[in-house]
């Protein structure tokens, strides 16, 4: 075993405001506003029709995607290490979404699933990071894991009462001339019931088979971290029984809403000193203005039309350009973490 520090990420005040209990939080805030005038009432807002839930929740998405572009361009050692990824890579697709029906729809639909993976992997990498700081061993658990977080957040969601609306996309392909992927939305539709159960159920056993497993180890002298047992379980749970049991709306405010406040506050944990050289402030006002910044993009980038393929190009590069460099700069094999 490696040398044991701080059970913590960054203390236990942050890492309970932050990180460990915004499922359960998110959860309780979905059912609480569900069907009421925050859920229900709709309102036009430049050619969009919104629900103040609608219009919050697309903010804050579209917010912590464009947060990435702190750790990757703000940083200048980062960016320096990797120019053709910052640079390069983000204008060509951009050039390509923008100038290609095609490529838009696929960049689209890669998006989607993307964002499953990825919403997992951070789960997961907030996993392993406290594992680590048991002083355990990082091959110890860690395919557990890996598997406990892409099936108990991916699973959900592929047989969650409104899967058809992460495949309806599949459909745009027959727009443009491809059929190949247009009659998954029905075959979906068709077998949801059954998706759903054997999900929920199986779901649940395996949530029941994570603690086991971590108890039979503790027994065993092993050094296992609560809040990475805390953190797992109750997301898992958070992830199916609300993309299982509740509509579309409150499950996708429930899991989005944790998991930007998750993603906000450990990208303000980390760059917090890049951010005050950049700015020449600290503290509050720091915070004040990224947060400001970020928010103030993620409210354009939930008005956009995507008739609009040149600007609404730049928000898919962006979601695009979140997941793929989160998969290099926050990888937790790296000292930058």
């Amino acid at each position: 075993m490696s040398e044991r520090r701080s059970p913590y990420i960054v203390g236990a005040a942050y890492d309970w405001a932050f990180f460990l209990l915004p499922p359960v939080l998110s959860l309780a805030i979905g059912i609480d506003i569900a069907r009421t005038n925050f859920t229900d009432h709709v309102f036009e807002l430049a050619g969009h029709k919104y629900t103040a839930a609608e219009l919050m929740i697309g903010t804050l998405i579209q917010a912590h995607l464009v947060a990435v572009l702190v750790r990757s361009h703000a940083n200048a050692g980062v960016r320096r290490r990797h120019p053709i990824r910052f640079l390069v890579v983000p204008v060509a697709m951009w050039a390509a979404i923008a100038f290609s029906a095609r490529v838009a729809v696929a960049a689209t639909i890669v998006a989607t699933f993307w964002d499953v993976w990825h919403s997992g992997a951070q789960t997961f990498g907030f996993a392993r990071i406290y594992d680590r700081n048991q002083g355990n061993s990082p091959e110890t658990g860690r395919t557990l894991d890996l598997w406990a977080n892409q099936l108990l957040y991916a699973g959900p969601i592929l047989a969650g009462v409104r899967l058809i609306d992460h495949v309806r996309h599949l459909g745009d392909f027959e727009d443009v001339g491809v059929t190949l992927f247009s009659r998954t939305p029905a075959f979906v539709l068709g077998h949801q019931r059954y998706l759903t159960w054997t999900v929920i159920l199986g779901g649940t056993a395996f949530l029941a088979f994570y603690v086991a497993y971590y108890v039979r180890l503790h027994a065993r002298g092993y050094r296992v971290s609560p809040q990475k047992v805390f953190l797992i379980t109750t997301t898992g749970a958070c992830s199916i029984y609300s993309w299982g049991l509740d509509s579309w709306g409150e499950a996708f405010f429930i899991m989005n809403l944790f998991h930007a406040v998750q993603y906000l506050a450990l990208v303000w944990h980390t760059e917090q000193g890049t951010i005050a050289r950049t700015l020449r402030l600290r503290g509050w006002p720091a915070l004040a203005i990224f947060l400001g910044g970020v928010i103030s993009y993620g409210f354009v980038a939930e008005l956009l039309d995507s008739k609009r393929q040149a600007l609404w190009a730049v928000t898919i590069v962006v979601s695009l350009i979140h997941f793929w460099y989160d998969g290099f700069i926050w990888s937790v094999k790296r000292q930058q973490i």
